[in-house]
């Protein structure tokens, strides 16, 4: 497994990481038993760079990555995120990021983690009602404190990607980017490589569907988080699986499943670039580390330019009442 950097501040991480979310939440089929040994396969394949957060459970998948780390810290570059506001009973509170809370957010995490520093904090969402000047600003206190190593935005935009770099150096932008969410490329990615900020691609296979495995929207259980998802609803779903057939026959030809070309594609777009696939399982956490054997060529390149263009997904990739915290 290579080591990429993300940013110019020293953050080195594997080129593939491990998205942990789904092993405590909005995915069906969960078990702890085998998502720590998906944790564990991960660190000894090379994979060091977690991603969880506070709400994921709520509160729960810190611990259960903790837990799994708990003898191997050394081997992880860990992160999590702050600012999607919980209560215990799974409510969702909005958006924070008053510099009070995120000193009390980050405290919280390191008691669940089990750790004394967290490598990269994230704000998970921008609040709106709180300049980000003074949320990086009580971030970058972290850092002076030694309870943060760096500091990183998710779904964030351009103008605030700035603001908040002016005021501490932000590491790493986390946004969706895949073969179905293409957005970052015409602002994002121009913004964050001119300021030298590395990126994070959350759901890179498109919350599963561009592994191929759903052929019909009741292939999701009933307890699924994606069912709320437009881009697994009705027409749009069979729009969308249209994609997927051509990305799997394309695939075909390399010997490879959806899910590696779908991410070896994310690699070949720039060494700044560090996907983060969810998984819960090792059978899927292997296929997917497998992707960074596949080399695809420029001509390769060209014919899934034509396969998945920009705007190509049917659907937001929210619903409604959640796409008016992305990008902002």
């Amino acid at each position: 497994m290579k080591t990429k950097k993300l940013g110019n501040q020293g953050l080195a991480v594997s080129e593939l990481g491990l998205g942990c979310m789904g092993m405590s939440e909005f995915y069906s089929g969960r078990n702890e038993e085998e998502s720590i040994a998906t944790l564990h396969r991960a660190l000894d394949l090379g994979v060091t760079f977690l991603d969880t957060a506070d709400m994921y459970g709520p509160f729960t998948n810190e611990k259960l990555v903790g837990q799994a780390i708990n003898d191997r810290r050394d081997q992880v570059i860990l992160a999590t995120k702050f600012g999607n506001v919980r209560s215990e009973d799974g409510g969702f509170r909005g958006v924070n990021g008053h510099p009070d809370y995120v000193r009390q957010a980050c405290d919280a995490s390191l008691k669940r983690l089990g750790v004394e520093v967290i490598d990269l904090y994230y704000q998970h969402r921008v609040d709106p009602n709180v300049p980000i000047e003074d949320t990086v600003g009580a971030m970058a206190e972290l850092v002076q404190q030694g309870k943060v190593r760096y500091l990183g935005l998710s779904e964030a935009a351009p103008a605030t990607i700035r603001r908040a770099h002016a005021v501490h150096p932000i590491s790493a932008l986390q946004t969706e980017y895949s073969l179905w969410s293409r957005d970052p490329e015409d602002e994002i990615l121009p913004t964050i490589r001119e300021l030298g900020i590395g990126f994070v691609p959350y759901s890179p296979l498109g919350r599963g569907f561009l592994s191929g495995q759903f052929t019909k929207p009741d292939d999701l259980p009933a307890d699924d988080y994606r069912r709320n998802s437009p881009r697994f609803q009705g027409e749009n779903f069979h729009k969308n699986l249209e994609l997927v057939e051509q990305v799997k026959a394309i695939a075909a030809t390399k010997g490879a499943t959806p899910s590696q070309f779908a991410l070896a594609w994310l690699l070949a777009q720039g060494d700044d670039i560090v996907p983060i696939p969810g998984t819960k399982r090792r059978k899927y956490l292997e296929e997917n580390v497998a992707a960074t054997d596949v080399t695809l060529t420029l001509d390769e390149l060209k014919q899934i330019e034509t396969v998945a263009p920009k705007g190509i997904a049917a659907g937001d990739r929210y619903p409604t009442q959640h796409m008016s915290a992305v990008n902002r």
